[in-house]
Parts: structure tokens; C-alpha cells; sequence
């Protein structure tokens, strides 16, 4: 099948460059006031590309009218604004006169922000990586007007180099491959739209166990960098679902250290790795999107809210499993970072920063040693040049630039320990002096030419920030967090939700579109049920448990199990696709079914239990070959294997005591647990028309009473938090230990 549907992406790879250029009118350069189609969208990334003399249609009736009606093919161009080689094709391909008249003349052109439709972009990435073998951004796809693929690429050069074939070459080639074989492209690509229907997961697998936990954490160890943290070699991506995994896999063990080699020691190399590395900005804090090398020195510059949010959260629980202030510190910074330059005015998150400025990646971020010693007092840039491995002839170095800039990537080799040892002053004085030298430093960044600022927000990306925010509200009891989560989701909820309570996907500008998908849905609830956690507050329970039944009724598989990525009245692709794998982002399966697990102790409806089954059994197969690409799903097993526990707290919400118990479950690392408060103080509180198993649980003598239930087991009240903690397995710290002293 799939030979004779490579056979004209094959031809075309190897087509030579005798193409005849065919001659258009001449455009208006790319210096003039020329507006295509895109003019009026909403997409930062959309309305970058709106004055190329490419005559770029958005993704909808009338560019496929205008193909059927004139016949021709569709070239379909997805990436997304802080992309930097989507940067460079624009630059190279789309803003060129001479490209844009072969592609007006030959294509109905359509551009699609993959973070506004990733409905789209996961249909057309697969098609990529079926012909192609691989896949990435910018994603270029040629397919009929009936929107069926026939060839597949990324990013393509103006003129073909190194074998690899360039736009004035491909343009002409298409142009007269479909006038003169055009039904060896309808059937190419009706062969490819066949193979892609069945790729779907196959259903009716076994449920996920334990035997999946161990062979996930067997593989990751298999993968484990022992001595640069991370997993595999360059480029290295900060996959923060394997971390989270990996702390709950160690804490199955009764003693996460009795590991060899153990799962605590794996995640701690990594964070502390990547903390020190130059993927972390040092100066104004949060991380890049990746390394491209194994030492996580030489970032990919863009900064991506989702990786501050998932990040952020493995932080916070690598803080809570070791007490250890370093990991609070991060994810305190990473929360700076977001509040200072990611949040709408509005309490909604910006989506993204761009890796370039000024037409150079990372040139906001990097620093020469003069630039540092003109900023910093002799002192302080001495201190600032050893400890971040600043040199004269730099250690970073532009592909494009023609002789050295000598521009540093911040980044330490050494820990405080070591660092203030050498500068034979203690690590308190040390951070203290660094973190003075650093406000200077950002204060002199601050008056550079910023990234360009993808200011859209996203409900999907928006939900795995608050519930960073509202599970760090707790661990590291700051009520601020709490605010930021619950204005978020007053913004989410106010102004991309539909009265009939369905969701949308993006708002910019005043303006909400594009339905819903699933992971918009699922990310959004599990920034619900945290926010429950941190605050009690009701109406956030009931919100995800409203939420939960519209993905069931509008994207559950009820034959196969699990759910689709878009609703049943979406827009119909070709294909309806159903995801489990968690890379950069976790899959909404993966998340839904840990929420349906949670929602199943919250509530006490073991249809929910039903529910997060299906999702399991749904892709049991599929998973079961390679469970460590799957480090959300692992989480949500790990929590229906259990131990997992439901705790309700029957007392005053107001008082002393209520507090102290409280806070007495939320400094351990308990991952598999649910908490509820039934507040005393009032007489019928909505809580127990949620959750009618609490109306009978009250607080014994006044005082704030703890009911813990394990694997639907309970035992007796208690007002007593050291007989509390026993019942979670949880050893109580020692008096005033757990502060971290912020």
C-alpha cells in the first residue's frame, strides 16, 4: 500500500531542476503594502505571514471552493509563531516575489496555526511522519481540494541544496505533475487516507497494571543519561511526565532510595541538571524548549507556556518528596517568570515567547563579557563571569554568523556548594550576592529589543497552568498561587465558554474561536480539580464535573473506549483521531483518565472508576509495547493500582485546627489521594450534595476530624493529625520542618 503512495512524493524528491518557470504578472515586493487573505485573523502566527505576496488563505469554505472551482492542488503550510525555522522558510520562500508567483500560479495556499488547530495539525503530523518518517515544523503538505494528502515535507529551501530539493524546483515540478498525472495523485493519495484510518489504537486490549509501572520505570532507566540527567541523548527535551512518573513510581516502593538505580536518583540528576544548564534563563527566569545538545547548555530559545506549567509542577513535587529548598526556589521563579510577562490583564496566560529578536535565535538571552563587566561592579562581574562560565571568546556561536560574536549562554557547571567553597564564602551569601548581580543584569536585558510575544491564549495550555499554580498553592502554602489559578479560570470560563457550557479553544483580541478539543476539556479539568484542593471552593468541582460530561457525550468512543481529539459536531477531518502518547504535552486520555479517577473518590460514583477503565483497556496495546512514552498514562495507573486514599475534613474552615490538618496533608508527597473539607460551620454545605457519602461525616467534640478511606476501605474518625498521617503511611516531619522559609 504504502509503496505505491511514496512513489509521487519519491518522484518528486528525485525530480531534477529542468522545470520551466511559468511566467505571472509581476507581484508587489515584499517592502509593499501587499494584504492577502489573512489579513483579518485573529493568530499572532496567522497575521505574521498576512502581507507576504504568498496569497495565503485560512484554513476554511472559500480556498476549497477556490480550488474545486479552478483545480487546482492545496498547499497547506502549519506551524506556529515562535517557530524559528517557520521564521526562515517565511523569509526565504514566502516573502520571496519569485516563489509566491510559482505558488499563486500552481496552489491554492492555506496557512494554519497548529496551536489554533491542532486538530489539523495532528490529522497532517501523521500523514508526515507515515510518508516521511519524521516530522517537525514548519509542516508543508500538497493535497487535493477534498483535502487529501499526496505529499508531506517540512521545512524547504527557495533553491534546492544537498540533495535536498527546493521551492523553485518543487513548485514547477507539481504544477505539471498535476496537469498531465493526475489520477496517479488522486489514487496516491486515496491510498494514503486509506492507510491513515488504520492507524487507529486497536481496542479490546487488557487493563494497564502494575506490570505496566515497572516495565515504564525498567525503560526509562534503560534511557537514563546517569551523568547529564535527562533521557537519550541530544537534542534533550524536558519530558516532564517521566519526572512525575518517576516520583510516584519510587514512592510505590515504601522507600523511594531503596532503587538501584533508583527513581528518585534519576529525577533529581535531571532537575538539578537542567537548573544549572542554559536551557534555564538565569536572568529572568523560566525555561527554554528544549537543549539541543546532551549537557542542556545550548537551548532552543523559545519559551513555551506549557513547559512552565508542567515543569513548574515537577518542581513542586520533587520539593515536596525531598524537602530540599532548591526545587521550591525553581518552581517559585518559573511562577515569577509566568506572572510578570505570560499573564493577560485578564488573568488569562499568554501562549508563548519567540526564540528570535532582532533576527538572530537567542540573541535577548546571550551576553558578552564586556556587556556583563560594563552592567555588574568589578566584583560582582567576576563572580557573575565564573559562576556562569562566561569567556571572552564566548561559548556560543550563531550558525549564520560569519566571525566570532563572542556571546555567552549563561549556565553553571557547579552547584552553590561547590561555588561558594571556592569563593570561600557561605552558599547564603553567595545566592545573595548572585541574586543582587542578577537584578542588574535583568534590569540592563529589559532595555533590549524583546521576542516577539504570542499573546493568544489557549484553554487547553491555560488548564495545565493552573493546576501548576493551585498544587503549588498548597505545597508551598502561598495563597497568591491560589488567586492566579482562580483568575485564570474566571477568564476561561467567562470568556471561552459558551452559555450552553461548551468550551473554545483560543481567545485574542476580544474574541473567542475554534471549538473546543479534548485536551482543551481535559487539561481545564485537571486545573479544576486542583483548584478544588487549594481552596474548597465548590464551584470548581462542579464546573470539571460539567466539563466530564460533556467530553462523554460529545468525544467518548463508546465502541472502542477512550476519547477522540474532536467532538462528534466538529469539523470533520479526515480521519477522527484518538491520542494517548504524552510528549511535550500530556495527551488529554492520559490526563482525563487520572481526572476520572480522582472525580470517581471526589464524588463517590464509581462510574467514573467505569470510565477511566475504558480509557486503559482502550489503548492497552498500543501502550503496552513501550509504557515509558506514556509518563501521564503511567501516573493514572499508578493511582488506580494504588494505595490511593480519600480524605475528608469535617470541621470549622475557618479554624486553627482545620488549618493545621490541612496543611499537614499537603506538605508530603501523597499523589494518590483526594481531599475534601466539609465545612462545620455550615448547615447543609454544597459538598455533600456532591459527595453524599460526606453528609454523615462531622467533626467529632468541634474539633476538625479527619475521615480517611483506602481502596474503598475507612477507618475510624480521628482528630488526631499524627494517627491521620499514619493512616496515609506518612511519617509527620519534625517540628517546624516543611517551611521553606518564603
Amino acid at each position: 500500500m504504502l509503496r505505491v503512495t511514496l512513489g509521487v512524493a519519491g518522484m518528486v524528491v528525485l525530480m531534477n531542476d529542468r522545470a520551466a518557470r511559468a511566467s505571472e504578472p509581476e507581484l508587489k515586493s515584499p517592502t509593499e503594502r501587499y494584504a492577502n487573505h489573512l489579513i483579518h485573523e485573529k493568530s499572532p502566527y496567522l497575521l505574521q505571514h498576512a502581507r507576504n505576496p504568498v496569497d495565503w488563505y485560512p484554513w476554511g469554505p472559500e480556498a476549497f471552493e477556490k480550488a474545486k472551482r479552478e483545480n487546482k492542488p492545496i498547499f497547506l503550510s502549519i506551524g506556529y509563531s515562535t517557530c524559528h525555522w517557520c521564521h526562515v522558510m517565511e523569509r526565504e520562500d514566502f516573502e520571496d516575489a519569485e516563489v509566491a508567483r510559482l505558488m499563486n500560479q500552481t496552489f491554492v495556499s492555506i496557512k494554519v496555526d497548529r496551536e489554533e488547530r491542532p486538530d489539523l495539525d495532528q490529522v497532517y503530523m501523521t500523514v508526515c511522519q507515515m510518508l516521511t518518517g519524521s516530522g517537525g515544523w514548519p509542516l508543508t503538505i500538497l493535497m487535493t481540494p477534498d483535502k487529501k494528502p499526496f505529499f508531506a515535507a517540512t521545512y524547504l529551501p527557495k533553491e534546492g541544496r544537498f540533495g535536498q530539493m527546493g521551492m523553485m524546483q518543487l513548485v514547477p515540478y507539481i504544477h505539471q505533475f498535476w496537469e498531465t498525472q493526475h489520477e496517479k495523485i488522486m489514487g496516491s493519495a486515496n491510498e494514503i487516507v486509506a492507510a491513515l484510518g488504520k492507524l487507529s489504537p486497536e481496542a479490546g486490549g487488557k487493563d494497564l497494571g502494575e506490570a505496566s509501572l515497572k516495565l515504564a520505570y525498567q525503560q526509562l532507566v534503560s534511557q537514563f543519561d546517569a551523568k547529564e540527567g535527562g533521557f537519550g541523548g541530544a537534542p534533550k527535551f524536558p519530558t516532564a511526565q517521566n519526572l512525575t512518573f518517576l516520583l510516584r513510581y519510587g514512592k510505590r516502593s515504601g522507600d523511594a532510595r531503596a532503587l538501584e538505580p533508583h527513581a528518585l536518583e534519576m529525577v533529581e540528576t535531571t532537575l538539578q541538571a537542567m537548573r544549572r544548564g542554559g536551557i534555564y534563563d538565569h536572568v529572568g527566569f523560566g525555561f527554554h524548549r528544549y537543549s539541543t545538545d546532551a549537557e542542556w547548555r545550548v537551548p532552543h530559545f523559545e519559551k513555551m507556556l506549557y513547559d512552565q506549567a508542567t515543569l513548574a509542577l515537577a518542581y513542586t513535587e520533587a520539593y515536596q518528596a525531598t524537602r530540599k529548598e532548591e526545587y521550591a526556589a525553581t518552581a517559585r521563579e518559573i511562577f515569577t517568570y509566568v506572572l510578570r510577562d505570560m499573564t493577560a490583564p485578564g488573568g488569562g496566560f499568554y501562549s508563548a515567547e519567540d526564540a528570535d529578536s532582532e533576527g538572530q535565535e537567542g540573541k535577548f538571552y546571550l551576553w558578552t563579557e564586556d556587556e556583563v563587566r560594563r552592567v555588574l561592579p568589578a566584583s560582582d562581574a567576576e563572580l557573575i563571569v565564573r559562576s556562569y562560565n562566561v569567556t571572552r571568546e564566548g561559548n556560543f556561536q550563531d550558525p549564520h554568523a560569519t566571525h566570532p560574536t563572542g556571546d555567552n549562554i549563561l549556565h553553571r557547571t557547579k552547584s552553590l556548594h561547590e561555588l561558594a567553597a571556592e569563593s570561600k564564602i557561605s552558599e547564603a551569601e553567595l545566592a545573595a550576592r548572585l541574586d543582587a548581580a542578577r537584578e542588574k543584569l535583568f534590569a540592563a536585558r529589559e532595555r533590549r529589543i524583546h521576542p516577539f510575544k504570542d499573546d493568544k491564549i489557549l484553554t487547553d495550555w491555560n488548564g495545565l497552568m493552573i493546576a501548576a499554580f493551585a498544587v503549588a498553592s498548597q505545597a508551598l502554602d502561598e495563597s497568591g498561587y491560589a488567586q492566579a489559578a482562580q483568575r485564570a479560570s474566571d477568564f476561561i470560563l467567562r470568556d471561552l465558554r459558551a452559555p450552553e457550557g461548551r468550551l473554545f479553544h483560543s481567545y485574542r483580541d476580544g474574541q473567542a474561536s475554534v471549538v473546543g478539543n479534548l485536551d482543551d476539556y481535559a487539561f481545564l479539568t485537571w486545573g479544576l480539580i486542583e483548584l478544588y484542593e487549594a481552596t474548597f471552593d465548590v464551584r470548581d468541582l462542579k464546573t470539571a464535573l460539567a466539563l466530564t460530561r460533556v467530553m462523554r457525550e460529545h468525544f467518548s468512543d463508546q465502541r472502542g473506549g477512550g476519547y477522540f481529539f474532536t467532538a462528534d459536531d466538529a469539523e470533520q477531518l479526515l480521519v477522527r483521531q484518538k491520542e494517548i502518547y504524552d510528549g511535550a504535552l500530556p495527551s488529554g486520555n492520559s490526563v482525563q483518565m487520572l481526572n476520572l479517577l480522582r472525580l470517581a473518590r471526589l464524588t463517590g460514583d464509581t462510574d467514573f472508576e467505569q470510565q477511566a477503565a475504558g480509557i486503559g483497556r482502550a489503548f492497552a496495546k498500543q501502550v503496552g509495547r513501550a509504557p515509558s512514552g506514556f509518563g501521564q498514562l503511567m501516573a493514572a495507573v499508578d493511582f488506580a493500582v494504588g494505595p490511593s486514599y480519600e480524605v475528608v475534613i469535617a470541621g470549622d474552615s475557618r479554624a486553627a485546627d482545620t488549618q493545621a490538618m490541612l496543611r499537614a496533608l499537603r506538605d508530603p508527597f501523597i499523589p494518590c489521594k483526594v481531599v475534601l473539607l466539609r465545612p462545620s460551620e455550615q448547615a447543609s454545605p454544597e459538598i455533600t450534595r456532591l459527595a453524599e457519602y460526606t453528609q454523615g461525616q462531622s467533626s467529632l467534640d468541634g474539633k476538625a476530624t479527619a475521615y480517611v478511606c483506602q481502596n474503598f476501605r475507612c477507618q475510624l474518625p480521628t482528630t488526631d493529625v499524627r494517627q491521620m498521617l499514619e493512616s496515609l503511611r506518612v511519617k509527620p516531619l519534625p517540628t517546624g520542618a516543611g517551611r521553606t522559609g518564603h
